[in-house]
């Protein structure tokens, strides 16, 4: 078939279409880039994510695996044609029931649902599963998607108006996201049922989203605020906002895990290749070509100089036209590598394929990490029993369906950034110290981010595209291929770790002695955060009076580990839960009971010395999992009287984990303005990727202002326009920047009464431009347009700073470390084919403390999906470099992996949160691994120590038992 343009032409959304272009090109290209339809998400190319799903001729394909000239003739359906600019009832749907969190996989999800529903208006749950299979979510866990699809099938697929949904972030030309007003549904029934104290269980689909009033926002099931875009397909990420005249840029990486390497000759290669316009290496860094999340520990190039340390690791750049760059070879490239030994081996127990610590001396350890309290040798000494182990956790890829990808361009003397961030603050000061610019000279305005989990506080395409469009004066577009992302970016630390657990005869833990290695890889990225955090949290949510933890980042040549959803706590967590069923078993205590005897709870110390006076939930947790437990173990029971080679399994685990940075400062700014035209700005600067902080904050600012959400204009993270609240990371965002957020919502509600001279009670609203102030029947109307306005045209603004109050560790880690803990514990039932080594969850009961649920609904989808990541950790998940390098090689939990899943909320206020509101989105992944572990152990009497348990390493535990008896 000729690769020449030739007219083609075929229906999309109704229109007919005809162009002229190459026969080859892919279906999902020409509709993003030729007919601009973004909604058809790209996430690998390859067909493995789904994301890219249209209809074609009413049947689901991947748009990336379909040539153009096959369309021909034919009709194609995209998200943006489902309800042709209304909403369809499964939109509305998806909106309603949070089915939608960052939004990159939801167009997919939509066009597949959409498909099933049109031939069966009434799946039953597993059709729902077996239609939507082939698209892959990282974020929400797959259950809400699910009851969205029944719901709208059994609503009919009638329109919905737009009207009853809120609104979107309007997408100015330049594809920045502008203010807009944002309006929660109209009112809907509220069937929420309330359990003992403060205790609530929410997993009842049934539960509908409501409008609340002015005071009213937090506590209601408010569908996410910036929801419109996301099901609509017009969100705008990283790739969707490419300018036509952007120089493309084409990165050349190490095929080797350390090399030395030399160019050749570069200017003949730029000559034989038009419409290339440049090369770049790191001579052309004009700044200090070395970033890093954490200072002093800041040594990971932009461009290798002369030696590269990972495989993955960038060299020098390729600019030019998009057509130009889209037709070199990189193994055409002048560089001529000098492979070097390195250290890293296979794993050798089982025959994996792990690639693992190979090399811990010395001169490798990157930090160390040190918590020690009482005396643990004594207590280890003198005790009644104790229990000891050894466990190896893996790499574990973040594989968020949006690949890394931005633009850049200079905007007079000043460089724009846009881009897929979690920390775009961080991004500025980093990119402006590799390009030797002034922070001022920098601006970062952050796309819609496709998924997170920690990779994306790490700088990847910002300096890359902001160098050449320095040194062009031309805009410069970079978009990572699926094998770039998962070979070039951040994993989970792989851990090597030991510990012993001590109790006395009554069940009491009387000391813990912990260490751990963890494989930082090529350069810092987080590790120093991960070396801190661990030691203080490795002991879980128990009290351990005599205590020694010790975490050590170690560097060897494998990818970079940074922060990944709860910074090493997972880790440790497998190794401390693991023991704590095993002294039970010892003990001859319930697994259950044991945890709840030696929970931490109000009054108590931790292994920092910290005191806390209040706000501790877990004993509230695993209170709240007692009868499930007794029906799970009873069922259990049942199942393996007769039940041959399957064995039932029954596993709990629990949480804790410090909200914030570990003993070192972490505030958050919020900026709020009441504009002329009768509306609250408010300027929130914490990105938003998928967990909710664009709804949560406005919520929390909402009902400390004393006005409704529809009165709310949000500007979010452009850092030319809104103050710096910090990074998305370490669940802080509802803590930290929720606090600023009620600060300055109550700052500006007290400039508003004293301007009226009324009093704490008086109520606001507004009529256009229009503040009306009541108070005791009295009404004052305050004209807008009368008042004097600041530069940023309010008549009334407030700014605060919220830094929570922590204490640094002193050389035995005493200290407080974080203001704020959440808490949570979970149950996961299993079964276990004894011939096969294989694992079928049927289900995860999940009772997590989050101080006041601000968003009910969005709590749901945090705690769902961060069990459906525990569950890859545990279960499936094992990124080798040179190996799984794509989504086919590497697997995570599809829909058909993930079971019922059970939610209780557990409210347990927390005085320093707003409204005692605590974090939440690391703290949920934390007990799924080790309850999964530990119901495999219960189900086959063996624990599985090299994770993830895959069937191959489940049946060879087995064998190794049973060759032992």
């Amino acid at each position: 078939m000729s690769l020449e343009g030739r007219a083609i032409g075929f229906t999309v959304n109704g229109a007919p279409v005809s162009l002229d272009i190459s026969p080859v090109r892919r279906l999902s290209s020409v509709l993003r880039e030729e007919l601009h339809l973004i909604g058809t998400k790209v996430g690998c190319d390859a067909g493995d994510c789904g994301a890219c799903t249209v209809m074609l001729d009413d049947e689901p394909v991947c748009a990336c695996l379909v040539p153009v000239a096959s369309v021909s003739g034919r009709s194609v359906r995209t998200v943006e044609g489902l309800a042709n600019g209304r909403l369809s009832a499964l939109q509305a749907s998806f909106l309603e029931h949070g089915a939608a969190q960052c939004g990159i996989c939801t167009p997919g999800l939509l066009v597949a649902g959409t498909a099933l529903l049109e031939r069966n208006p009434e799946p039953t749950e597993e059709e729902v599963r077996d239609a939507l299979g082939g698209v892959l979510c990282r974020c929400t866990g797959y259950r809400k998607i699910v009851r969205a699809v029944m719901a709208a099938g059994a609503q009919g697929s009638l329109p919905v108006d737009v009207g009853a949904a809120p609104h979107p972030y309007p997408l100015h030309k330049d594809g920045e996201r502008g203010a807009s007003t944002l309006v929660p549904p109209s009112p809907r029934v509220r069937g929420e049922g309330k359990g003992e104290g403060q205790r609530q269980r929410l997993n009842a689909s049934g539960d509908r989203p409501v409008s609340p009033l002015a005071g009213q926002a937090v506590g209601a099931r408010v569908p996410r605020l910036d929801g419109m875009p996301k099901v609509t397909g017009i969100e705008s990420f990283g790739a969707d906002s490419f300018p036509d005249d952007a120089l493309s840029v084409l990165v050349i990486r190490s095929p080797h895990h350390r090399a030395e390497f030399a160019f050749g000759d570069l200017e003949a290669f730029v000559a034989r290749h038009p419409g290339v316009v440049a090369v770049f290496t790191s001579a052309d860094i004009p700044g200090r070509n070395r970033f890093g999340a954490i200072q002093p520990f800041a040594d990971q190039p932009a461009l290798a100089e002369r030696a590269v340390r990972f495989r993955g690791e960038a060299v020098a750049l390729v600019a030019g036209e998009r057509r130009a760059i889209a037709e070199i070879d990189p193994a055409e490239f002048p560089v001529e590598w000098m492979a070097l030994p390195h250290m890293l081996t296979p794993g050798e127990a089982q025959g994996e394929n792990a690639i693992r610590i190979h090399d811990n001396r010395p001169g490798n350890l990157l930090v160390q990490g040190y918590v020690e309290r009482g005396d643990p040798d004594k207590a280890l000494a003198e005790a009644a029993c104790s229990a000891s182990g050894t466990i190896e956790t893996s790499f574990v890829e973040h594989a968020y369906i949006e690949p890394e990808a931005g633009w850049a361009e200079m905007d007079g003397g000043t460089l724009v950034i846009r881009a897929c961030t979690q920390a775009p603050f961080m991004d500025r000061d980093e990119t402006a110290i590799v390009l030797g610019l002034s922070p001022k000279k920098v601006r970062i305005v952050p796309t819609a981010t496709g998924g997170g989990f920690g990779s994306k506080l790490d700088l990847s395409v910002q300096p890359l595209i902001g160098l050449v469009a320095l040194k062009t004066g031309r805009p410069a577009a970079l978009a990572y291929t699926r094998a770039e992302s998962m070979m070039s970016t951040t994993k989970r630390h792989p851990a090597s770790m030991k510990a012993t657990i001590a109790a006395d005869a009554t069940g009491r833990v009387t000391g813990m002695i912990f260490e751990g290695d963890f494989n930082t890889g090529a350069y810092a990225s987080w590790g120093p955060t991960v070396a801190n955090r661990v030691p203080v949290h490795a002991c879980g949510p128990y009290s351990t009076p005599n205590y020694r933890a010790i975490g050590r980042a170690i560097h060897t040549n494998g990818p970079i580990a940074g922060a990944f959803r709860g910074f090493g706590v997972p880790q440790a967590t497998i190794m401390q839960e693991a023991l704590y069923d095993e002294l039970a078993g010892k003990l001859g205590m319930d697994r259950l009971e044991f945890r709840l005897k030696n929970a931490l709870r109000n009054g108590s110390e931790t292994v920092t010395g910290q005191r806390l006076e209040s706000g501790v939930g877990i004993a509230d947790c695993l209170e709240a999992l007692w009868p499930h437990w007794e029906r799970a173990l009873a069922d259990a029971a049942a199942f393996n009287e007769g039940s041959g080679s399957v064995r039932r399994g029954v596993g709990i685990a629990s949480c804790w984990y410090g909200c914030g940075n570990t003993s070192l400062p972490n505030p958050s700014t919020i900026k709020l303005g009441i504009s002329v035209d009768g509306a609250v700005v408010l300027h929130q600067g914490a990105v938003d990727i998928g967990q909710g902080s664009n709804t949560v904050v406005t919520q929390i600012c909402a009902d400390a202002l004393g006005l409704p959400l529809s009165a709310f204009r949000l500007l979010s993270g452009d850092t030319a326009i809104t103050p710096d609240a910090g990074k998305t990371s370490a669940s802080r965002q509802t803590f930290v920047s929720g606090k600023a957020a009620e600060k300055a919502g109550r700052a500006l509600r007290e400039k508003i009464l004293r301007f009226a001279n009324v009093s704490p009670a008086a109520e606001l609203s507004f009529e256009a431009a229009v503040l009306v102030i009541g108070e005791g029947g009295e009404r004052r109307r305050v004209d807008l347009t009368s008042l004097a306005v600041d530069a940023d045209g309010f008549v009334f603004t407030a700014v605060e700073t919220y830094d929570p109050p922590t204490l640094p560790l002193d050389e035995k880690g005493q200290g407080k470390p974080y203001a704020v803990y959440g808490y949570g514990a979970q149950i996961a039932e299993l079964e276990v084919d004894m011939r096969l080594g294989t694992v079928k969850l049927v289900k995860i009961t999940a009772a997590h403390d989050v101080g006041k649920a601000i968003n009910p609904l969005l709590a749901e989808g945090q705690i769902e999906g961060g069990i459906a990541q525990g569950i890859g950790m545990a279960l499936m998940e094992e990124y080798v470099p040179g190996r799984t390098e794509n989504l086919h090689d590497y697997l995570i939990p599809t829909i058909g992996d993930v079971p019922e899943i059970e939610t209780i909320l557990v409210e347990v206020l927390d005085p320093e949160g707003p409204f005692g509101a605590k974090g939440l989105g690391e703290h949920v992944l934390i007990p799924t691994a080790p309850a999964i572990l530990n119901a495999i152990r219960h189900a086959t009497g063996v624990l599985v120590t090299t994770v993830p348990a895959t069937p191959t390493r489940v049946l060879a535990a087995i064998r190794s038992a049973e060759a032992a008896l």
